[in-house]
């Protein structure tokens, strides 16, 4: 073994008792009760322990209660210096116990002492404790070969119960790595269905907008050739409309197919993209964070829905978009003012359910969406959590 695994702590779950059978706890619990009244019935046989001494050997009971309780949770911590600290009142209460006359009690203090040692600290300190103990028990028993003897036991009892923590420990990190490969391969999986999903749909969606944008762009040039009239203005107008619309579901589309990959642009920078086509103003405020897929896929849907209400219901009219970074969240702020003139047919072509889609998609993510008239214009407010 190389120098260094002798100063090393067990793993924290072979300290721990995540994974420890409820049988083999209450074991546990019935043989360190039993070491417990032993010791303390000793120390009363014993006929040492008179009058206000009677006391003693009760609080010498709790004291070792809350050392040992406490030896477990320094040492899951790893904190060596604590940790010795209450071995070392675990065995002067068997010396005190020695001294007064009381040697199963002693005995059994220090059997705990040696066993706790070898089994909860570093190697080198363990051994170091265990053999210290032995030397208590040299001036008990007065016997070199049941010394040894004792001695052996101690290490050997001590020994097999780190062994038997250890060979838990390593099951429960095993299992942990399995999880861990398995949410990888999870996650994996997903990766490649969205993958997969992407090229479905630029291989359908994106080509079939693509061709429409060609076949609109040519019927444009067609009908601009065409002899001057009312009918043909209509119409041109009515085209260029579709073409925008073709021109816009292929630049959400696009969105939605890096989104899936994984690669969408900051939204910031997506905001003033969007803003700069319609010519309206782009702030932003507050320290730049990552924003969760969701939340950031909310706000570059209500600034889509709300510059297009915008260019549909006020044409012309001064557009501020403003998107702050907050405390706990995010905002989106669009405002429209400065325009008397009326959306016309183009205003009317809505289906009503922008604003509401607006709402349902913050409240799902725990936000909320304000709009209404301001003064002379309208306002859209997106605030969700980030």
């Amino acid at each position: 073994m190389p120098i260094s695994r002798w100063a090393e702590w067990p793993a924290r779950e072979s300290l721990s008792r995540i994974g420890v059978p409820r049988s083999r706890i209450a074991v546990d619990v019935l043989l360190l009760s039993g070491l417990a009244t032993w010791a303390v019935s000793s120390a009363y046989t014993s006929d040492v322990f008179r009058g206000w001494r009677a006391v003693l050997p009760v609080l010498g009971l709790m004291i070792c209660v809350v050392a040992v309780l406490g030896f477990h949770r320094t040492t899951t911590d790893n904190r060596l210096s604590v940790s010795l600290a209450l071995l070392t009142v675990l065995a002067a209460l068997g010396w005190a116990g020695y001294w007064a006359g009381a040697s199963i009690t002693a005995a059994v203090l220090w059997i705990t002492v040696s066993a706790l040692a070898v089994e909860r600290l570093p190697i080198v300190f363990g051994l170091v404790t265990g053999l210290l103990m032995a030397g208590s028990f040299s001036m008990l028993l007065g016997d070199v070969l049941g010394t040894v003897i004792t001695a052996a036991g101690m290490l050997l009892g001590g020994c097999t119960l780190r062994q038997d923590a250890e060979a838990r420990g390593a099951g429960f990190r095993l299992l942990a790595q399995e999880r861990a490969a398995r949410r990888a391969e999870a996650v994996s999986a997903a990766l490649a269905e969205r993958a997969r999903i992407a090229r479905e749909i630029h291989d359908v969606l994106a080509h079939s907008l693509s061709a429409q944008l060609v076949h609109l762009e040519a019927a444009r040039i067609q009908i601009e050739r065409g002899p001057e009239g009312p009918f043909r203005d209509q119409i041109l107008e009515r085209v260029v409309a579709a073409r925008g619309m073709a021109r816009e579901g292929l630049a959400e589309t696009r969105q939605a197919l890096s989104a899936l990959r994984g690669e969408m642009v900051p939204v910031e920078d997506y905001l003033r993209e969007i803003a700069a086509e319609d010519g309206a103003e782009t702030v932003v405020a507050g320290e730049r964070r990552p924003l969760p897929a969701e939340a950031s896929q909310a706000v570059r849907r209500v600034a889509q829905e709300a510059l297009t209400n915008a260019r549909k219901h006020a044409p012309g009219a001064r557009v501020r978009m403003t998107f702050a970074y907050e405390e706990g969240g995010v905002t989106l702020e669009v405002r429209n003012w400065g325009t008397t003139a009326s959306g016309g047919e183009l205003g009317a072509s809505g289906s009503g359910y922008g604003l509401l889609g607006m709402r349902e998609r913050a409240e799902l993510l725990g936000g909320a969406l304000e709009a209404g008239p301001e003064g002379e214009g309208f306002m859209v407010r997106l605030r969700v959590q980030a």
